[in-house]
């Protein structure tokens, strides 16, 4: 049971049939569940709003598409546990209503979707856009079992995911009509009735066309037109279709027998109104209508009704429990109403039959489905994206599903010597050679594939590839790697950078720690024995930092190593005193700048910590990784709803200075991740796998542009976001980025266990 519940939609005093089925769900909400809190977000037609009442915490503008984004944004912060969205294409902004997609896709709680409106023949966009919304919502809701079928049929909803709830009616007790009558001065009259917000698609002049010959036989009839034009109309053309349903009335010589209430009507005037008709008339001009609210009231309240055979119509008037008569014939009205006014046994059957189907329409009885479909979207893994159970099951509504491991373009760059530097496009730069920095990755990440349980004869040959071009790039003597080689096969420098040194030692510890090819273990061990000593008189932190990361692979498989837990011990001492010469109250950090993999500084501390069994060390790394990864969330700190905008390299972070928001980098993207499920590995709190999820969703379109940087059509990730548009090259660094960020949190599921899948769900269900 959700103790706190948004409801999405247009709201009362806007003048709209929505409006007003989203104040009756939220009151009925507030009314049989008084121990949940609720609240409205209501969307806007005018830019200046409405005045609303009390529960209406937040508003948007239709036509603003980033107030769609703050409202999202409000909701997460709000913390609420599940939203109850009301879909008509006309109440959001954009193409068919695809506004509103954005709000949803920036949700982090489930969503349960009432659809108002199901087409039959939807056009692209319109199909687009609901089959988009079903997909992000846990559950959705229509009123009728045609509506069922089209979301089945035409949009191609996964039936278990959709429920068929009625539209709720008040509980009104069954009455005689002449109970109400003098209340509105019509006492020992024959009333007619139709309300509802006027506009020509009604088909009321149809009604008025049958009245001659109905008043022939019952002079005293009255048929009561109740409700205001429509906001629409009136905002076009006025009165003009008001005043044409006056005349023609006046020329059918039934002026006295019509009568036009222009008014909006609240509930309790509604019920007096109600209770006063006779018979109710829905006479629509075409079946394309698979709800109608007046009907269900109506109905619900147990009056005799007589309608044109519209979609609802035909489901809720069936066996017995209406009159349906063909579209635009008024000849077919005056004989369905006389019938109905001559047979008072026929009449009153029919209204008991109605009266008693709609008990199950009540709003207490449709609010207790309304709760079930909450719990339900609860019970699903969406209630928390990026949580232990969404990752492991996050292939159903809202959840974001993680894509499948693809190395197409990994292939596609690598070939007998390694894996080329850069490409143009997609195509491998041939010109611009290779480096031992994307060769050390792309080992790395075939490691990590293999224990994905994705290993065969070809990743192997990868493997093989990477390691010998490490082989060869290994100064012997120097304990240093040449990095830059041309793509003729010569080295274009005598020794590489301290970057690339450490990230090769990262490399081999990877190899040593995860890797189950024994020759492979004893290729890389010597190579570390001799390469890691070197790290220490390097002046780079972020050196030390891949070194760190390489002995602490390596220490899994051999943690008694006192050669290589010494030399780990330094570089951690390295990366403490820069830490306290860098630090500041209100910059935590190793250095007076953020540059480029900058989390891997903290994820050092992070896994040195577990390695040494130092909880001082862990604590700094989790204490400065929360204040670097709350500075690049967009909102408010950490705890952001936002999503992921890395340090720009156009200018980088200088303490005090102006922050560079591009050109921003997948490695970047890859550095936060890593280090975020690390934090979650160290401290289990669900909080950094959820962050983690977040981190990389920037490469699937959550980020400043709404792009995204990864390509499915060929599996690679394309070079990062400029300040207007993506950069359209796939080179190594990018592509291995995203394949090391994915695999990680691939891994990150495989390795999560039963016990703590169940705790989770208990969690979530408390």
């Amino acid at each position: 049971m959700p103790t706190s519940v948004a409801f999405i939609g247009d709201y009362l005093p806007r003048k709209c049939g929505i409006a007003t089925f989203t104040s009756d769900l939220y009151k009925s909400f507030t009314t049989y569940y008084p121990e949940s809190s609720a609240m409205v977000v209501s969307v806007n037609d005018v830019p200046e709003g409405y005045d609303y009442p009390d529960e209406v915490r937040y508003e948007f503008y239709q036509h603003d598409l980033n107030s769609y984004k703050k409202a999202a944004e409000f909701l997460n912060s709000m913390n609420t546990e599940v939203v109850c969205l009301q879909h008509e294409y006309g109440i959001y902004g954009g193409t068919a209503g695809n506004y509103i997609l954005t709000l949803l896709r920036n949700l982090t709680m489930p969503v349960v979707t009432t659809f108002h409106t199901v087409l039959r023949n939807p056009d692209q966009d319109q199909l687009m856009v609901l089959k988009t919304i079903a997909d992000l919502s846990a559950r959705v809701v229509v009123m009728t079992e045609k509506g069922r079928q089209f979301l089945k049929d035409i949009y191609e909803v996964p039936e278990d995911k959709i429920d068929v709830i009625a539209h709720g009616i008040p509980d009104m007790p069954f009455v005689d009509p002449h109970f109400h009558k003098d209340r509105f001065g019509i006492e020992g009259k024959q009333v007619l009735l139709t309300f509802g917000l006027l506009s020509p698609n009604k088909g009321i002049e149809n009604v008025i066309k049958a009245l001659p010959r109905i008043v022939d036989q019952f002079p005293n009839t009255v048929y009561i037109v109740l409700g205001a034009t429509h906001p629409n109309l009136i905002r076009d053309q006025g009165e003009v279709y008001r005043d044409s349903l006056k005349k023609l009335a006046a020329d059918c010589g039934v002026k006295n027998n019509v009568l036009f209430f222009n008014q909006f009507v609240e509930l309790d005037n509604l019920i007096e109104f109600l209770g006063a008709a006779d018979i109710y008339i829905t006479p629509y001009l075409n079946p394309a209508q698979i709800t109608s609210g007046t009907l269900s009231y109506a109905f619900g309240c147990g009056k005799a009704v007589v309608s044109t055979p519209y979609w609802h119509a035909e489901e809720l008037l069936a066996d017995g429990r209406g009159v349906l008569v063909p579209f635009n014939d008024s000849e077919a009205v005056a004989d369905a109403i006389i019938k109905l006014m001559s047979d008072e046994p026929l009449r009153h059957g029919m209204r008991k039959k109605a009266y008693m189907l709609g008990r199950s329409m009540i709003w207490e009885r449709v609010m207790e489905r309304y709760v079930q479909a909450f719990v339900q979207a609860r019970q699903q893994p969406i209630a928390l994206p990026g949580s232990p159970l969404a990752l492991l099951n996050g292939n159903g509504g809202g959840t974001y599903k993680l894509p499948p491991i693809r190395l197409d373009h990994l292939y596609r760059l690598t070939d007998s010597t390694g894996i080329i530097q850069h490409a143009r496009y997609h195509l491998p730069h041939y010109e611009e050679g290779y480096c031992t920095d994307d060769n050390a990755r792309a080992l790395i990440l075939t490691v990590m594939v293999e224990e994905a349980g994705m290993g065969d004869r070809k990743l192997a040959k990868l493997t093989d590839d990477f390691a010998a071009f490490l082989n060869y790039a290994y100064l012997q003597g120097r304990g240093q790697f040449r990095n830059f080689m041309s793509y003729d096969r010569h080295w274009l420098e005598e020794v590489g950078s301290d970057d690339s040194t450490g990230r090769a030692i990262w490399a081999l510890g990877t190899c040593v720690g995860r890797s189950v090819d024994k020759n492979l273990i004893t290729w890389a061990m010597p190579i570390l024995h001799q390469a890691l000593p070197s790290l220490v008189d390097l002046p780079s932190p972020r050196a030390w930092a891949f070194g760190i990361m390489g002995a602490c692979e390596y220490l899994k498989r051999f943690a008694n190593d006192r050669l290589v837990k010494t030399i780990l011990q330094q570089l951690v001492d390295k990366l403490l005193l820069r830490y306290q010469d860098g630090k500041s109250k209100d910059w935590p950090w190793f250095e007076g700048y953020l540059t480029y993999d900058n989390a891997k500084l903290s994820h050092a501390l992070i896994c040195a910590g577990e390695t040494l069994q130092d909880a001082k060390v862990t604590d700094l790394g989790l204490k400065t990784l929360e204040w670097l990864i709350s500075l690049q969330m967009t909102g408010n700190g950490i705890a952001s709803t936002g999503y992921f905008q890395p340090i720009g390299s156009n200018g980088f972070y200088t303490k005090g200075g102006k922050r560079a928001y591009f050109d921003q980098q997948p490695v970047e993207v890859q550095g936060s991740v890593s280090a975020c499920l690390a934090a979650y590995r160290i401290t289990r709190e669900a909080v950094w796998l959820k962050r983690a999820t977040k981190i990389f969703k920037w490469f699937t379109g959550h980020n400043d542009l709404g792009l995204s940087v990864y390509d499915p059509n060929t599996g690679g990730c394309r070079d990062g976001l400029h300040v207007d548009r993506v950069n359209q090259n796939q080179g190594a660094e990018s592509t291995l980025a995203y394949l090391m960020a994915l695999t990680e949190l691939h891994l990150t599921q495989k390795q999560i266990s039963d016990a703590e899948i169940a705790n989770t769900a208990l969690t979530l269900l408390v």
